[in-house]
């Protein structure tokens, strides 16, 4: 069990990596070789959201290590973390770009954010499975 354990860090660990390397890379090139309209605005969002997702990636898989639930996070689960937080990282660009951004307004965010991964954790928790998850696996 724990070289699976292993074997699945080395596979986070490569798309973190991926992730971030493209999303920053991206951003460098947008950022020296555009001018901002809309079309290189919306793919700095893109991007950012893809540097942000593989940044936060390993500390998603160490979290759901440390804190284990009943159904273990998958990898699917760890990327979906991942990218709620690259995409709260742009809406709070977005909502700062508008000057509408404050304090309240990224907290409540983040708990509909929290809540939302709560509620799917609770769903994937709540699944029937006929001989129970020891046989699954």
């Amino acid at each position: 069990m724990e070289s699976r354990k292993s074997s699945s860090f080395i596979a986070i660990l490569v798309t973190s990596i991926v992730l971030f390397v493209v999303g920053a890379a991206g951003l460098v090139v947008l950022f020296n070789l555009t001018v901002p309209t809309l079309g290189p605005r919306w793919l700095m969002f893109f991007l950012i959201t893809m540097a942000v997702s593989g940044l936060m990636l390993l500390p998603a898989y160490f979290l759901n290590i440390r804190f284990p639930s009943t159904p273990p996070a998958d990898a699917g689960v760890l990327l979906r973390e991942a990218i709620f937080m690259g995409v709260y990282v742009d809406l709070l660009i977005w909502l700062q770009f508008g000057k509408v951004l404050n304090f309240a307004i990224g907290l409540f965010i983040l708990v509909g954010f929290a809540l939302i991964e709560g509620l799917l954790r609770w769903r994937e928790r709540s699944r029937f499975t006929p001989g129970g998850s020891e046989e699954q696996q």
